[in-house]
């Protein structure tokens, strides 16, 4: 190694242990950079969003025993046929009835429950339902793209998976 490539790197070391370096900054820079050359895309952002909406420690997850579109024979001449949605989490049942007019279920076994229609990203608070003495409750606002609900029956709180409207 030559004398002029010792100095160099004597000056790039001095640079790196001097006070003035700022990881911070730094960091700062780094984001900013990222951001405009390699942004994220919305479609994973929004799933990001829509995860952390779903994150609740206290949830048990309701698995998606039966949907309609999956698991239901298609009648013929019926062309606006609703949904049709069973949750299941423990001994605890959801059925889920979606139509262009709204939603309407039971809870099974028959219990009061609140309800709150998830949405993704949302500025407003989720829809929220509530459940009668029998389990049954109904909405007039049709879910429009993804959705999950969140039930909250006594001290137990059961997160459906997400679906697409």
């Amino acid at each position: 190694m030559n004398t002029s490539d010792e100095n160099d790197f004597d000056e790039i070391e001095g640079d790196l242990n001097d006070d003035e370096f700022d990881c911070g900054s730094l960091e700062e820079e780094l984001r900013g950079a990222a951001a405009v050359l390699d942004p994220v895309p919305a479609e994973l952002r929004r799933i990001a969003v829509e995860a952390f909406a779903l994150h609740d420690m206290d949830a048990r997850l309701a698995e998606l025993t039966f949907d309609s579109l999956v698991d239901a024979i298609p009648v013929r001449g019926v062309t606006d046929a609703p949904r049709m949605l069973t949750f299941r989490s423990g001994d605890l049942t959801v059925d889920v009835e979606v139509t262009s007019h709204g939603l309407m279920g039971q809870v099974l076994p028959p219990q009061p429950a609140r309800i709150e229609v998830l949405g993704g990203p949302q500025p407003a608070a989720p829809d929220t339902l509530t459940a009668d003495a029998m389990g049954r409750f109904a909405g007039d606002v049709p879910p429009s793209g993804p959705f999950a609900l969140r039930l909250r029956a006594g001290e137990d709180v059961v997160v459906t998976e997400w679906l697409r409207a």
